[in-house]
């Protein structure tokens, strides 16, 4: 690096604009826009961001023990190759349109709107807390991940997942290419509207969950309260090692379980045949499902 700045407060609108190939420690970013805006090759480590804009349209950025307010929303739009580790990110919508994001041991406290859009994110060993996280972003990797907030991930592409949690209403909808390994998800509507959905080792917990899915996967899960599983599922294979409350509907595939409470299998809207069941115990089957059918809210 040829400049480094320390120890420094700084006010006032795109007060360091376009430096480049600079290292700042302890540095605080005070009340003032787009302080570092088209910013290259800079380092960043033990300071706080308190305003509006930060990180627009840079390329090279690593960070490192540092602080987004509250107020520094918005921060990380249109850049480029950027590593934020051991920091404290509590802004909202703080990561728009960017690519080759790469976090750990990061904490979310509001990620409201946040990783919109983005392409080739890692992130492991973090939490994120807010609705409406990663929406229509791809090429995504989680490990060690936790998530609590609805709509996670909604529209987004080629997901791999690993030893992460997700409490999150109508988590994964309208997604392409998604495998979770040794995971916990609990929310209902689970993975709606999906296509290429893969569960392996997965404890999961979802009322009306994984419904209207295109090739589906499911080896060593375990499912706790989950009913109206399974509705307009096309090109299913799935392996569950416990009861599931009830099943609704799937379009073709195989399904193999030791129970299952209620099989609804109504003729007028699927052809039962198209579905190979492997169950011991069926509690009970219908063949209409008119006084079933439970509305998402």
């Amino acid at each position: 690096m040829e400049k480094t700045i320390e120890d420094k407060y700084f006010e006032g609108e795109r007060i360091l604009y376009g430096l480049k190939d600079a290292r700042l420690a302890r540095v605080t970013f005070g009340k003032g826009e787009s302080p570092l805006k088209e910013a290259v090759n800079i380092e960043i480590k033990d300071s706080i961001f308190t305003w509006k804009y930060p990180l627009w349209y840079d390329q090279n950025v690593t960070i490192d023990n540092t602080t987004f307010e509250t107020m520094s929303r918005s921060g990380i739009w249109y850049t480029k190759n950027i590593t934020v580790t051991n920091s404290a990110l509590q802004a909202p919508k703080l990561f728009r349109r960017s690519s080759d994001i790469t976090l750990d041991n990061v904490h979310f406290s509001d990620a409201q709107e946040t990783m919109w859009t983005c392409k080739d994110i890692k992130i492991t060993n973090s939490q994120v807390n807010g609705d409406y996280f990663g929406k229509d972003s791809e090429n995504i990797y989680l490990d060690n991940v936790s998530v609590i907030g609805n709509y996670v991930f909604d529209g987004a592409k080629n997901i791999e997942v690993h030893n992460s949690t997700f409490v999150s209403k109508d988590a994964f909808w309208n997604c392409e290419n998604v495998t979770i390994y040794d995971s916990t998800i609990d929310g209902e509507y689970l993975a709606w509207n999906t296509k290429n959905l893969t569960l392996i080792n997965c404890r999961i917990e979802s009322d009306q969950g994984l419904n209207y899915i295109d090739n589906l996967v499911i080896k060593n899960c375990s499912f706790l309260r989950t009913d109206l599983a399974f509705e307009y599922v096309s090109n299913m294979d799935v392996e569950i090692n416990n009861k599931l409350d009830s099943v609704k509907n799937p379009i073709s595939g195989k399904i193999k379980i030791p129970q299952i409470g209620t099989l609804i299998m109504d003729p007028r809207k699927i052809d039962p045949a198209k579905t190979e069941i492997i169950c011991d115990k069926i509690d009970q089957k219908l063949d209409s499902s008119d006084n079933n059918q439970l509305a998402k809210d």
